[in-house]
């Protein structure tokens, strides 16, 4: 080792150690954000055990908070407090973090992703039959294309893919956040097949079981939130590393 090597190592602790407490204590707020935000993102599964008349196979998850749906406010509750959650998370990131090409993108993408997801709450999709009773009525797969509400699904599904791909970038290119080296692509890998799977489908005649590759798909955004935020606490302190 190098004098200068060996100065740097000497050093290396007590820069550690000079870290604010503040910033170690947003740190884990930002994670607590996120990690929440993963798990109220995933209570669609409560319809396993709420009295509610759907099936899977054949259904999209958004007709569990259309409007007449019973227990609707479970799931828009839910997704609401996941996107608030998320977008505090994204910008407290984006302040927090150092300014990094890749970052700065999943950070921006993860807040567009919880403003979209709060969107998808407030502007559910509507009975097929707008002119019958405000009840749930089972719409099939298809019939909430045609509304408003297929617009902030887009934007949901198109910024969190956003976030997972630069943060999987960034942890490549940056040689940082092994976790979602590992754990977080293998979710994406997971994630970007059976979204395949569902945008091939969705131009073939029948389902195709669109409705479990969509309760994968969600199912894989959250887990890997929970993987993003495990993976802020246990990462190594920013290196203060130029921007790239």
């Amino acid at each position: 080792m190098t004098p200068t090597e060996q100065k740097l190592a000497e050093a290396a602790p007590s820069t550690v150690a000079r870290q604010p407490r503040w910033r170690r204590a947003l740190r884990w707020f930002i994670a607590i954000l996120i990690a929440v935000a993963g798990l109220g993102y995933s209570s669609w599964v409560l319809e396993f055990i709420l009295p509610i008349d759907s099936n899977p196979t054949n259904t999209f998850l958004s007709q569990l908070a259309e409007k007449g749906a019973p227990f609707r406010w479970v799931f828009s509750t839910g997704d609401t407090v996941s996107g608030s959650l998320l977008v505090a998370a994204g910008i407290g990131g984006l302040l927090l973090f150092s300014r990094r090409r890749y970052t700065n993108i999943g950070w921006a993408a993860l807040t567009c992703f919880g403003l979209s997801t709060i969107a998808d709450a407030q502007w559910p999709i509507e009975p097929e039959d707008p002119d019958g009773p405000k009840r749930y009525v089972d719409t099939g797969l298809f019939p909430q294309l045609h509304q408003i509400h297929a617009l902030t699904s887009t934007l949901a599904v198109f910024s969190i893919y956003i976030a997972m791909f630069a943060f999987t970038v960034a942890a490549f290119k940056y040689r940082r956040w092994p976790i979602l080296r590992h754990t977080g692509l293998w979710i994406l890998i997971v994630g970007s097949a059976v979204t395949a799977w569902m945008l091939i489908a969705d131009n073939l005649p029948g389902n195709y079981g669109l409705g479990i590759a969509q309760r994968i798909q969600v199912g894989a955004m959250s887990l890997w939130l929970v993987a993003l935020a495990v993976q802020i606490v246990v990462a190594e302190r920013d290196s203060g590393v130029p921007n790239h």
